[in-house]
């Protein structure tokens, strides 16, 4: 057997390094051999400095990101992205831009590759409907042929819009139950008033449940309740007279009749629920009979309805089933409060909204009518390139990902040709350990727990051990046979884009609806398919850890860096997740995911007072813009907050524990930082980000998680580990007195 001897020149050059080597066989027993120029510092650092392409590339980008003027016990997060945010440039089609973001296009633009690619042979039947769909989108000349007219045929198939309509349009016959359905049959969604979904049944997570929720408004409650004078309320009602007038309004009747519209979703934002009330589970679960259901709305015909929009049920619902009425407070308003209101302005209210979901398959104008609104809204100026759009739309990625989580939609597909192509085996292995190892970490930190009784903690072990990761892809979207089997009958082959979608729409409908009935396999690979997204999740319904392919790749995580990299980044956010099954809403239910109450009264008191110890942190958070001094929704971000600070310190102790196993790893070259404060940069790297005012405004109103900023801020000051690391002393910003910890 032979050796490699590595002769290492090191030279001092300006205060960096400079090394060359030599490499010559010796036999066994060889001497490892340094011919040296320079002082023993230098001799030191470069033995301890790692210069593999990867380490280099790391390094690299660690330098452009960092601010060393900002003393990192003052903050860290000016510290680790500070050169980041003086550099960085939001483009004019984007609210914000930073890591994050930059490897979310990285995506896209794979994406886009794997669309406009040529099919390969015996490919699943499927991904032509994949391309064909994108080229749909892509193909601006139809649209603006047929765009106007497809959006006024599709009123009209609705009933007409009264204020397109005029004295000609007949209110008598209208009931917003009827357009409900007349819409739900063209593919289109519904549930402006009243939504009917089919969900996981809470308390038997296994089985469906038809379930009773508020609807979602075309502005976030949080403007809305702001009234008619609040600016971005402003704009979204120029927003519904643009588009009305567009479509053949005048000005004047459209400002007369869409302002009563606007009122009457202003009063549905009053009468919903806020989202601080929407994290308790059990206030949410209030199983009864259709029947008994229909008493709380006179007049309305609730298993008819049901049945009219779920018409390809196996068996038609009954009215003596259970559904769940997930808000009867709201039901019991607005049943109160819909008789007062003129069938015209509910009219004009729905057909709002189903113009406001299509203007994605508008023209240029309507391109530009939508721009203006959203520029209010989070600051840019400019279309985003269609290809970007289009690429985003086929894959489920746009707006809130809704089409990325139904059942029955594209990802299992994209994430299919996403995978062949992308994601090595070698990347889910590495990811597979990490996994294990901070799982591990995390159930040594509830053994530590003076705070939990012995009951509680015991099931609490029990959860985390049966919490299932799904990394990268199922093996099952590569077998072509299962994949063609799961898209049978639906065929993406026309040139217009929005027949595409409501093919598609109407495929997700039928499916869903035809799966309401058997028990839920939730290790099936049919609902953990996605590997096309740059996200990670906790399935709540499942305890599940879910880390698609497209987030196992650049700042969250690379094979040939240091460990310390990927333990910072992508560790954190696995440690994120798990915690996520122990935050204020993952705790209430057990190992199964059903909800279930399994803590010990005085332990749960416990858990309460450290979770308030967060809310009251972040609380105290504040931002500044243009002079408007703005709080931290620390209520509605407090599960977000509660698994970065349990995230961050389950991955840094996981970390820790393997090296006392493998030894030290080697420092990045170019740099005075040790591995572990490495560590700690590795993880701030990926909240690195700039954002449009209007854009951070946006987020503190409405996002469950903070401002990025103090998605650093706060949990590494929470943790004794980072002060120790960077010799922070206690007082410091980074190391205040006070310190909250939940895990």
């Amino acid at each position: 057997m032979k050796s490699l001897v590595f002769l290492l020149l090191v030279s001092t050059v300006s205060g960096g390094y400079r090394s060359s080597y030599r490499k010559e066989r010796a036999r066994d027993g060889g001497v490892f051999k340094f011919l040296v120029s320079g002082n023993e510092t230098a001799i030191k650092q470069a033995l301890s400095t790692c210069l593999t392409p990867g380490c280099v590339k790391a390094a690299a980008t660690v330098l452009e990101m960092i601010d060393m003027k900002v003393d990192p016990c003052d903050n860290f997060y000016d510290f680790a992205c500070g050169n980041f945010l003086k550099e960085t440039t939001i483009p004019d089609h984007k609210s914000e831009t930073g890591s994050f973001q930059m490897l979310a296009d990285k995506h896209n633009e794979r994406l886009r590759k794997l669309f406009e690619t040529s099919p390969s042979a015996n490919e699943p039947k499927i991904f032509e409907s994949v391309r064909n769909y994108y080229k749909s989108c892509l193909d601006q000349d139809n649209i603006e042929v047929t765009g106007r007219k497809a959006l006024l045929d599709m009123v009209g198939q609705l009933g007409g819009w009264p204020i397109l309509e005029g004295n000609n349009w007949e209110d008598k016959t209208f009931t917003w139950q009827d357009f409900d359905v007349k819409a739900n049959q063209k593919g289109l969604d519904t549930g402006r008033i009243i939504k009917f979904e089919i969900l996981a049944n809470s308390e038997n997570v296994n089985m469906r449940m038809m379930h009773v929720v508020q609807p979602n408004l075309g502005l976030s409650r949080e403007y809305m309740i702001n009234g008619v004078n609040n600016k971005e309320v402003k704009a979204y009602f120029r927003y519904m007279v643009d588009l009305a007038v567009y479509l053949g309004a005048t000005k004047e009747i459209a400002e007369e009749e869409l302002k009563e519209s606007l009122l009457f979703e202003i009063k549905l934002a009053e009468i919903s629920l806020p989202r601080e009330l929407l994290r308790n589970a059990t206030a949410l679960t209030n199983p009864m009979i259709v029947k008994e259901a229909n008493k709380l709305f006179p007049g309305f015909n609730w298993t008819e309805h049901i049945n009219n929009i779920f018409p390809d049920l196996e068996a038609p619902l009954q009215s003596n089933e259970v559904i769940n009425l997930k808000v009867p407070l709201y039901v019991k308003r607005i049943a109160e409060y819909l008789p007062t209101v003129p069938a015209r302005v509910q009219a004009n209210y729905l057909i709002w909204r189903t113009i406001k979901d299509l203007v994605l398959f508008g023209d240029k104008t309507v391109q530009q009518i939508d721009l203006k609104y959203i520029n209010i809204l989070t600051g840019e100026s400019l279309v985003s390139p269609r290809w970007e759009i289009c690429a985003k739309v086929v894959a489920g990625l746009n707006g809130n990902l809704e089409f990325y989580f139904k059942e029955g939609s594209l990802t299992n597909a994209v994430g299919a040709m996403f995978a062949k192509e992308y994601f090595p085996e070698s990347s889910k292995l590495v990811a597979d350990e990490m996994v294990i190892n901070i799982k591990r970490e995390f159930k040594i930190i509830l053994d530590e727990l003076e705070w939990m009784d012995d009951i509680t903690k015991k099931k609490a072990h029990v959860k985390v051990d049966k919490m299932t990761p799904h990394i990268g892809y199922a093996k099952e979207i590569l077998d072509n046979n299962l994949v063609n089997e799961f898209y049978q009958g639906l065929e993406l082959n026309s040139l217009d884009f929005l027949r595409n979608y409501l093919n598609l729409t109407s495929f997700i409908k039928k499916y869903n609806s035809k799966e309401f009935r058997k028990p839920i396999n939730h290790k099936s690979w049919k609902i953990h398919g996605g590997a096309a997204i740059v996200e990670a999740f906790y399935g709540v319904h499942q305890n599940s850890l879910i880390f698609p392919a497209g987030i196992l790749y650049g700042v969250f995580f690379q094979s040939d860096r240091p460990k310390y990299m990927n333990y910072g980044a992508i560790g954190s956010v696995i440690g994120h997740e798990i915690t996520h099954g122990f935050d204020d809403q993952g705790s209430q239910r057990d190992e199964d995911g059903n909800l279930v109450n399994w803590w010990e009264p005085e332990t749960k008191q416990k858990f309460l007072e450290k979770a308030q110890c967060i809310i009251d942190q972040y609380g105290n958070y504040t931002v500044d813009i243009n002079g408007t001094v703005y709080n931290l929704d620390s209520i509605n971000t407090q599960g977000e907050n509660i698994a970065d600070n349990g995230g961050i310190k389950e991955a840094y102790r996981a970390y820790k524990r393997l090296i006392r196993k493998e030894g030290e790893e080697l420092s990045l070259p170019g740099l005075q930082y040790t591995p572990r404060q490495l560590f700690w940069i590795s993880s701030a790297a990926l909240y690195c980000k700039v954002a449009r005012d209007n854009q951070m405004i946006n987020t503190i109103l409405t996002d469950y998680h903070a401002p990025y900023r103090f998605r650093v801020l706060g949990p590494f000051s929470n943790q004794k580990e980072f002060s120790k690391d960077w010799n922070c002393p206690l007082g410091s910003a980074m190391n205040p007195e006070k310190k909250c910890s939940v895990w």
